[in-house]
C-alpha cells in the first residue's frame, strides 16, 4: 500500500573530496545534498511511498539547485519553505585501512533551517496529508527554536492520529560538553510522543540514563530496551549492532522490539563503499515493514538488508528499490546481473 509519509529536518550540502585524499590534498570537491530527513524520503520514495520534506532553504541558487536535486530522488516539495541565504555544509574526508572517514561540518547553526521562524509552518495542515511523520535527535541539537518547531509537529501528528517515528541519532558534537544531561528532558519529550522509535542501548544507557549491571552487549540490550519500552510506552523500538572487522569489512545485525518480544535479524557481512546514510536506509526498512504488515522477522530481515545494501551506493541518500533489498534479504550478495 501506498503510503503518505513526512519528515522534518535540515537539507545539508555534502561537499566530498573525490577518492580517499585529504582536504589538505584535493583541489577540487564534488557536491550533494543530503540530511536525515532527505534519506529517509528518499529511500521510502524508492520503496513506492509518497514522500516530502518539511524544512527551509534559502532563495537563492543554492536553493534551487537542492530542491532540483531532491525532485531527482522522488521527494515532493510542496512543504519546503524558501528564506534566508545559507545551507548548512559538511566536507566528507574518505577514509581508508586505518584512517577512518572523517566529516567537517559548517555553516550549519546559520542555515536557512535553522534559523527560520518558528511560525513559518502550518504542521496542522501538514498533518491532514500525511499517514507518518519522521524526526530525528540531530534536528533535536540544533538550537530551542528548531526543537520548539519540532515538539510542536510531533504533537500536532498525535493529536491527528498520525504515527510518529523517531530516531535518536544522539551526536556528541552537536550537544557539546554535558551534552547528555542536556539532552535528556528533550528525548524524553520526543519519546512520550512516538509510535516507532529507532535507538539501541547506548541510547538508553547514555542519553536516557538508564542503568544495567549487564556487561555483554546484547544482554545490556535486552534488558535496557523493554524499560524504555515501557517508561514512555513505545510500541515498537528497533536498531542495529554493527561489528567491525580487521580486514575493513562489517557486521550488522538489525532487532526489533515490538509486542513485548525481540526479534533478531540474520547478520549480514559486507565490504563498506559509503556507510553515511545506512542507518536510515535501515530505519526506511522497519518503517517500509510495518506499512507492509510484514511479520517482525520480515520486517528486521528486509531493514537490515536495506542497511547493508546502502553501504554498496555512493552517496548518502539510499535509493534501493524494493526488489533488490529482497534479492539481498533472500540470497544475500549475487554475481553480475545480465
Amino acid at each position: 500500500m501506498r503510503r503518505r509519509i513526512a519528515a522534518f529536518g535540515e537539507v545539508m550540502m555534502r561537499l566530498e573530496v573525490p577518492g580517499h585524499q585529504l582536504l589538505s590534498q584535493a583541489s577540487n570537491l564534488n557536491y550533494s545534498f543530503s540530511g536525515t530527513g532527505v534519506n529517509i524520503t528518499t529511500a521510502l520514495a524508492h520503496l513506492g511511498h509518497q514522500t516530502q520534506l518539511v524544512s527551509t532553504l534559502p532563495d537563492n541558487p543554492v536553493g534551487d539547485a537542492a530542491i532540483s536535486y531532491l525532485h531527482k530522488l522522488g521527494i515532493q516539495s510542496p512543504t519546503i519553505h524558501r528564506s534566508g541565504h545559507s545551507i548548512g555544509m559538511y566536507f566528507l574526508e574518505n577514509g581508508f585501512g586505518v584512517r577512518p572517514s572523517r566529516v567537517t561540518y559548517m555553516n550549519r547553526l546559520a542555515s536557512s533551517f535553522n534559523t527560520a521562524n518558528k511560525s513559518i509552518y502550518d504542521f496542522h495542515q501538514i498533518c491532514k496529508q500525511v499517514d507518518i511523520v519522521h524526526f530525528c535527535g540531530i534536528t533535536l541539537a540544533m538550537n530551542e527554536s528548531v526543537r520548539q518547531q519540532m515538539k510542536t509537529f510531533a504533537k500536532a501528528a498525535k493529536t491527528n492520529g498520525i504515527t510518529v517515528v523517531f530516531d535518536c541519532n544522539y551526536r556528541p558534537s552537536l550537544w557539546g560538553k554535558g551534552g547528555y544531561e542536556k539532552a535528556r528532558p528533550h528525548y524524553e519529550e520526543m519519546l512520550r510522543l512516538s509510535d516507532i522509535v529507532l535507538m539501541n542501548e547506548k541510547d538508553a544507557y547514555y542519553t536516557l540514563g538508564m542503568n544495567t549491571e549487564e556487561t555483554d552487549r546484547k544482554k545490556q540490550l535486552t534488558t535496557l530496551i523493554p524499560m524504555v519500552a515501557e517508561t514512555y510506552h513505545i510500541p515498537i523500538i528497533a536498531g542495529t549492532h554493527r561489528t567491525l572487522h580487521t580486514d575493513q569489512t562489517h557486521t550488522l545485525q538489525g532487532f526489533m522490539y515490538k509486542n513485548q518480544t525481540f526479534t533478531f535479524s540474520k547478520p549480514i557481512s559486507f565490504s563498506v563503499l559509503d556507510r553515511i546514510g545506512s542507518g536510515d536506509a535501515y530505519a526506511s526498512g522497519i518503517i517500509h515493514g510495518e506499512l507492509k504488515e510484514y511479520t517482525s522477522e520480515q520486517t528486521v530481515n528486509f531493514a537490515v538488508s536495506a542497511g547493508a545494501l546502502a553501504h554498496t551506493i555512493i552517496g548518502d541518500s539510499p535509493i534501493s528499490l524494493e526488489k533488490d533489498i529482497i534479492r539481498v534479504m533472500e540470497s544475500g550478495i549475487g554475481d553480475v546481473e545480465r
